[in-house]
């Protein structure tokens, strides 16, 4: 490709995606919905401007790594702790049971193969941690008993979602599914995830240290982002995914991160913050790309709308999607109305799940069919959950069960 040709086309996909992730945002939708938007309105789907190309596949691959960052910065894992076995609960059962019922489905009634079948499960597994909480925190119920359990069983979703794309990564590297490989790579992602927090923070020391003595402005983003690449780079070295990388570094350099087993580690909130601060713009110059991306790679030209399969895979998994999050919800010991709370917002699974479906596209385990089915349903749960959540506050909020602090 020329070189102004991809100038013309990534000036397209920053300026389509942003202006499109505004509108969604002033519409109260997510602005990922907006940039998934975006890549439609201007790739193969309708105006054809812009179609997927390796270029722009590399950087939508550090988008989502620089995603995967920023998801590990603000995850909260004394959320989790607070929450305790009440969210372990949700968030087990939130994960097992898509992940086993789409898996189920996909394979004995749709006739798919194995890897498939793993990947379409493991797409419905995702809860978006982001859709939940701002749509707890706009009917100021984010503190309340269900809030915490809920935004807990977020936390762990996140965590046990980014173990099972590093299974599923390498089942994609072998085109089949090798128990041996699920082992040892389920071994280096523990070892991984136990090692690579400490090197981070030794790391971020020696960062803080230079940030302190150095009076320029670029010091910390350029270092940061070296030490993100870094992290992606040893993941991969490890047999995970690079994102994986990405969502450890991010979890160490978060100011609520807590080593296993419960013991702290205190950090420079003050540093924390600037990282945040400064990485932002970064992130999010690159992460819409990964998006709008998402967008470039349907082409609804190729979709059989007629097909009776598309709309059976499509609905079934939509019944599935929204039914198995509610399955840990049902277990725990709460009031049945603050269980199904809990279980209504469970259920968005934004970004999340469509990094899950975006790397099952690139690796070609998707056809456009079942991809496309896969993106509906992801938008579907992304954009009605929330309304969902706020009307059952709205006609049941009023009973003592759900009014209690």
């Amino acid at each position: 490709m020329e070189i102004h040709v991809f100038l013309l086309q990534l000036l397209a996909i920053l300026l389509a995606g942003r202006l499109m992730g505004e509108i969604a945002t002033a519409l109260g939708i997510p602005a990922v919905i907006g940039e998934l938007a975006a890549g439609i309105v201007i790739g193969p789907s309708l105006l054809g401007w812009v179609e997927p190309n390796q270029l722009i596949l590399i950087l939508a691959e550090i988008g989502i790594i620089l995603l995967l960052f920023e998801v590990g910065l603000e995850t909260d894992v004394s959320n989790l702790l607070r929450a305790g076995g009440k969210a372990v609960v949700v968030a087990a059962g939130g994960f097992i049971a898509p992940l086993l019922l789409g898996a189920a489905v996909t394979y004995y009634l749709f006739d798919q193969d194995l890897l498939v079948s793993l990947f379409v499960g493991g797409t419905l597994t995702a809860t978006s941690i982001g859709i939940t909480v701002r749509t707890l925190m706009d009917i100021h119920r984010n503190n309340s008993p269900e809030g915490q359990i809920t935004l807990g069983a977020a936390v762990l979703d996140d965590i046990l979602g980014v173990v099972l794309l590093a299974l599923l990564y390498e089942f994609s590297l072998s085109g089949a599914v090798n128990w041996l490989n699920t082992a040892k790579v389920l071994a280096f992602v523990c070892i991984f995830f136990l090692a690579a927090p400490l090197l981070a923070r030794l790391l971020s020391r020696i960062i803080e240290f230079l940030d302190q003595r150095i009076d320029n402005p670029g010091l910390t983003p350029v270092t940061i982002i070296s030490l993100v690449l870094f992290f992606a780079w040893l993941a991969q070295w490890f047999g995970a995914p690079e994102l994986l990388g990405g969502f450890a570094a991010g979890l160490a350099l978060s100011r609520r991160f807590f080593l296993p087993f419960g013991i702290a580690i205190r950090s420079n909130a003050a540093f924390s913050e600037k990282i945040e601060s400064q990485m932002k713009p970064i992130i999010q110059i690159f992460t819409p790309i990964f998006f709008v991306n998402i967008g470039l790679s349907l082409d609804f030209h190729q979709v059989n709308w007629q097909s009776a399969f598309f709309w059976i895979f499509s609905l079934s998994l939509l019944v599935v999607a929204i039914l198995s999050k509610f399955t840990g919800a049902l277990l725990i010991n709460e009031p049945f109305p603050r269980r199904v709370a809990v279980g209504i917002a469970m259920v968005p699974r934004g970004e999340v799940g469509l990094i899950f479906a975006g790397l099952g596209s690139v690796a070609s385990i998707f056809n456009n069919d079942m991809y496309t089915a896969l993106i509906m349903i992801i938008v579907y749960t992304t954009l009605l959950s929330p309304f969902w959540i706020k009307l059952y506050y709205r006609l049941f909020g009023y009973l003592p069960s759900l009014k209690q602090a």
